[in-house]
């Protein structure tokens, strides 16, 4: 299936120029004006356009990949899946948990709950933006995650939200007969192979684990989509955790 690459050149609402040289003959830019007053306006209205880029690559029988500088993209392209008739089972990778809301998080981060909304928890306005529905809990696989929050520890072990410290164990999973989408945080890999990172972790899967991890995913025939939350194109003046991150990445989108 031909890989229709969507690029959303942003952090959040803050714009990421950078990203655009990803840029290939079969990848699209969504660069909207942004409006509103609140930051959940602003990034709804980069949300808005990728949801239905997605949904247009499903119908168009093309495999849609974002790329994008945060994780809360994700939510945008659920909300496409979801308008093309999908509903799938979540596989979400990342060195932290991104499952807080405004009562657990430290730092009050957005960014850092993009899981948790996702799976209707914490704050909807994203969501809510794009007619998105939450997916159940049983539908969520988060993968890593070596760093959680206090609070944002108890929440996830209060849901059924299947949580695999060790990215290994998906090397057995059973791939029912279910649409699979894939979310991958760059800094799920260890610093010192993709250093560029806003929140670097210490610790991580090697990248020959990951390779391996994506290649089983992308041989089921179940992907649908994939999304990359990418490293800070700021911080990556040797260009190291772009080609690595896109490398990985393109065994998922191909």
């Amino acid at each position: 299936m031909t890989r229709r690459m969507i690029i959303s050149p942003f952090f959040l609402d803050q714009a990421l120029p950078e990203l655009m040289a990803l840029q290939d003959e079969h990848s699209v830019l969504n660069i909207p004006e942004l409006m509103g007053g609140s930051l959940q306006d602003r990034i709804a209205c980069i949300h808005k356009p990728l949801a239905e880029l997605v949904a247009s690559a499903v119908r168009d029988g093309v495999f849609p990949a974002s790329v994008s500088g945060d994780c809360c993209s994700a939510i945008a392209v659920l909300a496409g899946l979801q308008r093309a008739g999908i509903c799938p089972l979540l596989i979400w990778f990342d060195a932290h948990g991104d499952f807080n809301t405004w009562e657990t998080t430290p730092s009050g981060f957005l960014g850092g709950m993009p899981l948790a909304i996702l799976s209707g928890l914490g704050d909807q306005m994203l969501p809510k933006a794009l007619d998105m529905k939450p997916l159940s809990h049983e539908q969520i696989i988060l993968s890593d995650a070596r760093s959680l929050d206090p609070l944002e520890s108890d929440l996830l072990s209060g849901t059924a939200v299947r949580h695999y410290p060790d990215p290994a164990a998906l090397l057995s999973l059973d791939i029912k007969d279910t649409p699979i989408y894939v979310h991958f945080d760059t800094d799920i890999l260890p610093s010192g192979i993709v250093p560029a990172q806003n929140y670097p972790e210490p610790g991580g899967p090697s990248l020959e684990l990951m390779k391996r991890i994506f290649w089983k995913l992308k041989h089921s025939g179940r992907l649908v989509a994939a999304s990359l939350s990418s490293w800070n194109p700021s911080l990556d003046t040797d260009g190291q955790s772009c080609r690595i991150s896109m490398k990985l990445f393109k065994i998922l989108t191909g």
